[in-house]
């Protein structure tokens, strides 16, 4: 799942020329120079604001306003602009995983069964979805500014649609532009990756996310942005969702000694990802460097060497099968469970830890 999204995503330049994140001024300026490229792979780390990006840019190609088009940069006032702010623009196509509409809300009458649906919603981006693509590029422009497709992100393409993709990114029909966004280009299609031009789009600044987290409400916000790997976006999601400063500094602690009680009741994707960041610090710390998600006063020491291996695998599993039915409260309780075993006990022979639980394991055997 795409990191870079909020609960209320900001689509578009507002109404009083201000960003919907602060920090795409620069990115905005670089991509005036690649105006005329009819593709373009927006890069970066997740959180950055991809989406926010690519919508800003689609707004700036859709902008009616004459002024505003030679400056390459939307108007936020004009008929366009309102229509690309509220998602309705004839013009513009958001090309998501259904998982992604119906976490941002973008579900409309016609698809509502998504949020409805006994099965859960696909995180890939479907064939189905690129072919219907296809054949809304090929008709007429509505408002006679062209056509703008973003694809978000592209790593959700599977390997059929991303190649169905491809004839569309060669040579768009009309004058379609196509944005597409990727925290992880390494794992597209070379064919994808070298029919489009690239704009790297950074994180901010500390300075800059912590006083924009303060402008969203968040009161202490540099124990979350530095657990979130300096993600304001992410940062944000978490504060929205009840995780405080005091929950982030105890979690290590309460990891290490088999504590799985602060992790109980939340999703297993954003567990799993936690402790990944904590086994992360834990094994730079052991090497004598510097932790880049938890503060090292919070980190516990002593680590297994081989524990926290067998412990980072495990992990790894369970990050791979989040979408499998698993009993959540059991998963989590095993995965502590083990992070215990890397501070408490040493493993036993063969490199196993002893655990009571076996999902882990159980993960392995299924994939």
């Amino acid at each position: 799942m795409a990191k870079d999204v909020l609960p209320t995503t900001p689509v578009g330049v507002a109404a009083d020329g201000s960003l919907p994140l602060p920090w795409l001024g620069s990115a905005l300026t670089q991509a005036a120079a690649l105006a005329k490229a009819h593709a373009l792979l927006i890069v970066g780390p997740a959180g950055a604001g991809q989406l926010a990006l690519g919508l800003l840019l689609a707004q700036t190609a859709l902008c009616e306003d004459p002024a505003a088009v030679r400056l390459q940069k939307p108007c936020g006032r004009c008929g366009s602009c309102h229509l690309v702010a509220t998602r309705v623009h004839p013009d513009l196509l958001l090309l998501l995983p259904d998982a992604l509409r119906v976490q941002l809300g973008w579900v409309d009458d016609e698809d509502s069964k998504l949020s409805k649906a006994e099965t859960k919603p696909s995180r890939e981006i479907r064939v189905e979805q690129v072919r219907q693509a296809i054949a809304w590029a090929q008709q007429t422009s509505g408002r006679g500014r062209g056509k703008v497709m973003v694809v978000h992100p592209a790593d959700a393409l599977n390997t059929t649609a991303a190649n169905a993709l491809l004839k569309t990114l060669e040579e768009p029909p009309g004058r379609l532009r196509l944005l597409l966004t990727s925290a992880d280009p390494e794992h597209l299609l070379a064919t994808v990756r070298s029919r489009c031009q690239r704009l790297r789009l950074d994180l901010p600044a500390p300075d800059q996310a912590l006083a924009w987290l303060r402008t969203q409400g968040v009161a202490d916000p540099d124990a979350l942005l530095q657990a979130a790997g300096g993600s304001p976006l992410e940062a944000l999601a978490w504060a929205r969702d009840g995780v405080t400063p005091a929950l982030l500094a105890e979690l290590p602690r309460r990891v290490a000694s088999g504590d799985a009680s602060s992790l109980a009741g939340r999703p297993i994707p954003r567990v799993v990802d936690w402790l990944l960041r904590l086994a992360h610090d834990a094994q730079v710390t052991a090497a004598g460097g510097a932790p880049r998600f938890f503060a090292a006063a919070h980190l516990p020491g002593g680590a297994d060497p081989a524990a926290l291996r067998v412990w980072q695998r495990a992990l790894q599993r369970a990050a791979r099968h989040d979408e499998h039915p698993w009993n959540a409260g059991l998963l989590i309780e095993s995965l502590v469970t083990q992070a215990g075993a890397v501070w408490a006990s040493p493993p036993s022979p063969g490199g196993h830890v002893a655990t009571r639980a076996s999902a882990p394991a159980s993960l392995h055997s299924r994939r």
